[in-house]
């Protein structure tokens, strides 16, 4: 199946596009899970990742820089409760232990980003320091 041409403006947001295989790699890795989190852990988890390239859309839509912020909060939000069941996780032997300390990395210079960020009030800026730098140390 061919990619879709970008419709929409957020589409063309390289912090989106980052989301989206960030998404990709979660749920691939879901699949090492123990059936019995089918509907526990694993659930959360797809939830919560699914929840950030989605929000990043939806807060595209808004007319305010406000509320496209929040929605970007909502969205960084999404991050540290994956990145906690992503702890849980290997906590719990589901996902090796260099996974998690490769994200530990990258979710520490989010966090530095989204304080300088908060300063910008510019969304485009506030999403690509916020993701791309915590995309680019998670790898599952």
């Amino acid at each position: 199946m061919e990619a879709l041409s970008a419709i929409f403006s957020f589409q063309k947001l390289l912090v989106w596009q980052k989301s989206r295989e960030l998404v990709k790699c979660v749920c691939s890795a879901l699949s090492a899970f123990p059936q019995t989190e089918k509907f526990a852990l694993a659930d959360q988890l797809r939830r919560a990742v699914i929840s950030v390239p989605s929000n990043i859309a939806e807060g595209s839509a808004e007319e305010s820089e406000k509320d496209q912020i929040r929605f970007i909060e909502i969205a960084y939000g999404s991050l540290m409760e994956m990145f906690c069941q992503l702890q849980l996780a290997q906590d719990l032997n589901y996902t090796p232990a260099q996974n998690l300390t490769k994200s530990q990395s990258g979710f520490r210079k989010s966090r530095e980003c989204s304080a300088v960020s908060a300063e910008t009030n510019n969304q485009k800026s506030i999403l690509h320091r916020l993701f791309l730098k915590a995309y680019a140390s998670f790898k599952l």
